[in-house]
């Protein structure tokens, strides 16, 4: 007769005691502060691991016949083993609060109260039996399949075709629910777009604005990221008010993934609203890479055109709908494809210009456009008329470019804010520094990046399950945990939960970049005529706004 009981495996103590341990290593601090729910997903996953693992080294322990302990030895290991996990577990829910509030201080945040820590057990607790209970329905899977087996075969060669027929499930299921999610993701953020094109707002009335009656990029067709970037940002009048002399009107072009059907379509109908526009007459042009959702963020664009009193241009084209994530695992090719066609199609006419006459060309991004917009920036084809620089902000910890110049920085020098040579090609700004000192003198190009040492998206280490990152060997920085400790296994999980909490740091932490962390990069990069450090200062209260806020009129 079937027994439900067949299918449910016993529950083993050890290996919930292993989880427990890694709990109480998950409660150490990271990169990001976490809230008590969050802290307590975390803490579930790592107990289910933990259980997972324990149960993995039973299950081949059994299987190679080794001996087992017995009777009181056995009572008595699993004595001391809990005493040990129990007596850990309390020391490190002890400090825990400690250690977060000393990370929430450095970030500014309000310490945690002692209720955090019972959010903390409860949200562990059930996540953990929400994945026990999955266990045990995967477990009668592959009981209830290698049962079937049993009739038509050995039994060694039932438990391997068993194990295979699970995963291969397992498998099948996962990616296929995956794939689906991902794909109506993607539908319906194109249906939002197009509700968007068809809701858009009039179009601009002034013909030196993108999307106007005379522009050849359609309004509708742009997008709201797009419209957003062209119609907002400081105007002739608000750069005069600052800047204390006549100024002119900044040009934003902008083509939304809508307006054509191919990376090199969007591209050269930019170059032709540029040229529309006059923009190569302006002392400066940015080709600029947006976010996946083709978000342009003011903090970055806002200041520099106050710098440069409004004589300058900036063109950007979207490759996206997505948020950020599904854009990194769905469009990468695609962002990085934009990227290219874009920058190397302003940059071939450009080349064609007078050298006295033409405006310096800079290349920027944040996060995937700082990603995609290193990728367009090739070097070498670049040689023969390079561009004048390029600032990248935030560049995840994939990007090639950025991997190949953090290792080459002199040794010493911290990862997370590194020295390259003689600081005259690349330097690196944070919210503590702002790329001004150098040993050398800048050349003829200019390379800065902006990296905030707590973020995740630019500090994450695939291979932290099981080493040190590089930069936990060099000392912390000003806004990281003093008691931040590599653990294996841990650390992976804990840098991988960063990640997804890494957009809603404080201002100036994490992924969280703003303005005034912008302007001396900026400044450093694209060398504006007769600028101070005053002009900085002034500059900086004049966008003292916060995270996602420019400087606006």
């Amino acid at each position: 007769m079937f027994r439900i009981g067949t299918l449910v495996p016993r529950f083993s103590l050890p290996c919930l005691l292993l989880g427990v341990l890694l709990f109480a290593a998950s409660l150490t601090p990271s990169l990001i502060p976490r809230g008590p729910a969050v802290q307590g997903i975390l803490g579930g996953v790592l107990i289910s691991l933990g259980y997972l693992f324990g149960r993995a080294a039973d299950l081949i322990w059994r299987a190679a016949d080794m001996p087992r302990l017995q009777g009181k030895l056995a009572a008595s290991l699993n004595l001391a083993l809990l005493g040990i996990t129990v007596s850990v577990t309390v020391l490190t829910i002890w400090f825990h609060l400690d250690w977060q509030n000393e990370l929430r201080q450095k970030m500014g945040l309000e310490p945690a109260e002692a209720q955090y820590l019972t959010t903390i057990l409860v949200s562990a607790l059930i996540t953990f039996a929400i994945a026990f209970v999955m266990g045990i329905l995967i477990s009668g899977v592959f009981r209830w399949v290698r049962a079937a087996f049993y009739r038509i075969m050995p039994v060694r060669r039932a438990n391997i075709l068993g194990v295979i027929t699970v995963i291969l499930l397992l498998f099948v299921v996962t990616r296929d629910g995956l794939f689906d999610r991902a794909v109506t993701g993607l539908d319906e953020s194109y249906e939002a777009a197009q509700k968007l094109f068809e809701n858009a707002p009039p179009r601009p009335t002034a013909e030196h604005k993108a999307g106007s009656a005379a522009s050849l990029i359609d309004w509708a067709a742009m997008g709201q990221p797009g419209r957003d970037f062209v119609m907002t940002g400081p105007d002739a009048k608000a750069i005069s008010a600052f800047s204390g002399k006549p100024a002119l009107e900044p040009i934003r072009v902008y083509v939304g993934r809508a307006n054509g059907d191919t990376a090199k379509e969007r591209a050269q109908l930019a170059l032709a609203e540029l040229k529309r526009l006059k923009a190569f007459n302006r002392k400066v042009l940015i080709v600029a890479s947006p976010t996946g959702t083709g978000w342009m963020d003011p903090g970055s664009h806002d200041p520099v055109e106050y710098m440069h009193n409004g004589d300058i241009a900036t063109v950007s084209a979207q490759y996206s709908y997505l948020q950020s994530p599904l854009a990194l695992v769905l469009e990468t090719k695609t962002g990085l494809d934009q990227a290219t066609a874009l920058l190397e199609t302003v940059h071939e006419y450009w080349k064609t210009l007078p050298q006295d006459s033409r405006p310096r060309l800079y290349a920027h991004g944040l996060s995937l456009g700082a990603w995609s917009s290193m990728y367009a920036t090739n070097l070498f084809r670049l040689v023969g008329d390079p561009i004048d620089g390029a600032f990248w902000v935030g560049p995840p910890f994939p990007s090639r470019f950025w991997q190949y110049v953090q290792h080459s920085r002199r040794p010493g020098s911290s990862w997370w804010l590194p020295t390259i040579g003689d600081g005259s090609l690349v330097r690196y700004a944070s919210h503590i520094s702002d790329a001004s000192q150098a040993k050398s003198e800048w050349g003829s190009m200019r390379i800065v990046f902006l990296q905030y040492s707590s973020d995740p998206i630019v500090f994450y280490d695939p291979y932290s399950l099981w080493r040190a990152p590089p930069w936990m060997n060099d000392p912390p920085a000003h806004d990281v945990s003093t008691r931040l400790k590599f653990i294996p296994i841990v650390t992976q999980f804990q840098l991988a939960f960063d990640l997804a909490l890494a957009f809603d740091a404080p201002a100036g932490h994490g992924h969280a970049y703003y303005a005034q962390d912008y302007i001396a990069p900026w400044a450093e990069v694209t060398a504006p005529e007769d600028w101070t450090q005053e002009d900085t200062r002034r500059l900086k209260e004049r966008c003292n706004l916060g995270v996602q806020q420019g400087c606006r009129n």
